[in-house]
């Protein structure tokens, strides 16, 4: 296995993926997430991994097989009346095959992850996680990951 920018080529890959994390949100929250729908069109998803501000990393197996991936965007707020403009790659979205947890492969794309943020000039790297995926919770606390803000909600 190794981990290498996302090409064209590995659009189906990721795209099942996506469902499986859709899935994950969707029986977390199905009052909030739509089952059997995409997050990206092709299009959408082609543009994506053809944006350098947008850089999404795949785990691939020796037949380029996507095992994982790991969405990112750049983030700075230059001039900002209160934030300073420390440059932040977020994680958007990382994901293994369900098949393939365990393996330690979100792991080591979330150290690949680290590594190409620092090279960067990164002052940190910062994701969401929904509270009903504690599993995901669980992980990026094994990560060294804590908690940076807290989203709330009162349903009506």
């Amino acid at each position: 296995m190794y981990i290498r920018r996302a090409k064209k080529e590995d659009m189906e890959g990721i795209n099942k993926l996506l469902y499986e994390v859709l899935m994950v949100h969707h029986n977390g929250r199905p009052d909030l997430f739509k089952a059997d729908a995409k997050k990206y069109t092709d299009e959408e998803l082609a543009a994506i991994i053809a944006d350098d501000t947008k850089p999404i990393f795949v785990a691939a197996d020796e037949n380029e097989e996507v095992l994982g991936y790991a969405f990112c965007i750049f983030q700075q707020h230059i001039g900002n009346n209160i934030l300073t403009d420390v440059k932040t790659l977020y994680i958007d979205d990382l994901c293994v095959d369900e098949t393939r947890r365990g393996m330690h492969i979100g792991k080591q794309l979330y150290e690949y992850v680290l590594a190409f943020a620092k090279a960067q000039g990164c002052y940190n790297v910062t994701l969401n996680v929904w509270a009903c995926n504690e599993s995901a919770m669980c992980f990026y606390e094994k990560c060294g990951l804590v908690p940076q803000k807290v989203g709330m909600e009162k349903i009506l």
